[in-house]
């Protein structure tokens, strides 16, 4: 039987904010060097148990665009959503929701929006014409806009937050109702996950026989640096892990007595900085999270009759949001062996730490090189739930990756995005990327070559050009070389125009070009 022709599973997507490729310790942390190391157990198992997904790419580095495009399954040369329009209204058309709920699916949302449309400064549903349950999601619990994931603790005020804006709590939309003080005490990887857990229980005693689709989407270990306040729960699924309460003031059951104090005990007593032990400590309860979700789907027997896929939205950040700390990157090398962090085009800012776990469907300890980006799981998410993809689509199936049977098409790889500040200087960084202009920015990849243009002025300016497979460092620029990457070359410039409209909201300097 092949994966087509099973019936439909159940899907989640777990999507993280900020977690960079060199955070998994089976992609990078536990091979490194140096003391100073965090570790991801529960992450590391789910590898095992499925894929790694080694070169996949999200559609810029940066939030809004890259779940945009994640959702509506359009690169950014299509998509509407592009550079830093937070809270910009997801477009009314096919999307991950809409499709799944088509395919027979209870949809859900539980996490990180962003993309409700509206006044940015108020919290008008009647503005929100994005809201999630506008866009194909049966349920919805989270932060409905992009700076509203800025604090970990939504009903509690944080004094050491560094402006005012970080200093304050703000609202979870359940549907229609809005929490506020309800939720004191609850820190939101927990609280997401609580949620989620029960979502799924409860949903499976009501209609089992109906599949369900969960949207994940975390909003750490984004900035700001909140750690819990308790240790996670022992066990993990229906009887442990954590629990939803559900109570005033007591919503979960990991509500200890002061907020944002309590560190993993394998970082608490390390010769690190406080930011570091902080942002270790956040990285472990997603590990934690993560690992609690699957007990549950065991314990529920619907584990080999589940998808899961876990990813980030973007590269490592370098913030921390509470006032005195600063933090970098590089404390842990987060982006990995390569240069660039978010907000980077560089390697280290868009290639993202990605695992597909679906025992009995995709082999397990595989790893899979095989370029692919964001935009490709709505058609593969349609494969699987068994629909075409909507012609508006950019992606392909990634499903002949997955489960090794049939030929998989090849996968556009494109980015697009605008930046006013630099690459940082990091040491682990060679002095050419070092301090780079970013500006206007620019990826496509044509036979397997990336392309790369920064601080691009016109469509003449050339792309860097980079066989990233064998030089993950992007340090040999074999633009101009010899005679094929001098034809290369021009076929990328000609590729980019073809496979992109201009966006009045998004000018770039190569939009009116021949």
């Amino acid at each position: 039987m092949t994966l087509a022709e099973h019936h439909q599973p159940n899907i989640i997507f777990i999507l993280v904010d900020d977690l960079g490729w060199g955070d998994l310790g089976v992609f990078y942390q536990n091979e490194r060097e140096q003391s100073r190391k965090h570790a991801t157990p529960k992450l590391d198992q789910f590898a095992t148990e499925g894929m790694q997904l080694r070169q996949h790419y999200c559609p810029a580095p940066v939030c809004a665009p890259s779940r945009a495009s994640l959702l509506s399954g359009r690169h950014q040369g299509h998509e509407p959503i592009r550079d830093n329009q937070f809270d910009k209204a997801l477009a009314d058309s096919h999307n991950l929701g809409t499709i799944l709920k088509q395919a027979g699916y209870r949809t859900a949302m539980v996490g990180k929006y962003g993309l409700p449309g509206g006044d940015r400064e108020k919290y008008d549903r009647d503005q929100w014409v994005a809201y999630p349950t506008l866009r194909g999601f049966d349920e919805f619990f989270g932060y409905v806009k992009h700076r509203d994931g800025h604090t970990q603790y939504p009903g509690n005020d944080y004094l050491r937050g560094d402006s005012e804006l970080h200093r304050t709590g703000k609202p979870i939309f359940h549907n229609e109702q809005r929490l506020d003080k309800e939720l004191a005490g609850s820190y939101t990887t927990d609280l997401f996950t609580a949620f989620a857990k029960k979502w799924i229980v409860d949903h499976r005693e009501a209609k089992p026989e109906q599949p369900f689709f969960m949207y994940l989407a975390h909003s750490t270990p984004h900035a700001a640096l909140h750690v819990p306040s308790k240790s996670y729960p022992e066990g993990g699924g229906i009887e442990g892990g954590v629990q939803w309460i559900g109570k005033s003031g007591k919503m979960i059951n990991t509500i200890g007595y002061t907020i944002d104090s309590w560190l993993h005990p394998d970082y608490a007593k390390q010769d690190w900085t406080e930011q570091e032990k902080r942002f270790a400590t956040m990285v472990r309860r997603i590990d934690s999270s993560v690992g609690d979700v699957i007990q549950t789907l065991k314990d529920l027997g619907i584990d080999e009759d589940t998808l899961v896929v876990f990813t980030s939205d973007n590269g490592p950040h370098r913030e921390s949001y509470i006032e005195g700390l600063t933090y970098k990157a590089s404390s842990f090398d987060s982006f990995g062996p390569f240069h660039g962090i978010k907000r980077d085009v560089l390697e280290g800012g868009i290639r993202m730490p990605t695992l597909v776990r679906w025992p009995g469907r995709i082999p397990v300890q595989s790893i899979n090189s095989t370029p692919s980006q964001f935009h490709d799981w709505l058609p593969t998410l349609a494969n699987v739930s068994g629909l075409a993809a909507p012609a508006i689509s950019d992606g392909v199936s990634l499903l002949p990756v997955l489960s090794g049977e049939g030929t998989a098409r090849e996968s556009t790889i494109y980015v697009e995005y605008l930046n006013t500040s630099n690459t940082p200087a990091y040491a682990e960084f060679a002095p050419y990327h070092q301090n780079r202009v970013r500006q206007q920015m620019q990826v496509v990849f044509v036979d397997g070559y990336k392309g790369i243009r920064t601080g691009i002025e016109s469509h003449a300016d050339d792309f860097m050009i980079f066989d990233v497979e064998n030089d993950v460092r992007e340090s040999m620029d074999l633009s101009g070389s010899n005679e094929y990457f001098t034809t290369l070359q021009q076929r990328m410039k000609d590729r980019v125009l073809r496979i992109r409209r201009p966006s009045e909201s998004a000018p770039r300097p190569y939009d009116n070009a021949p």
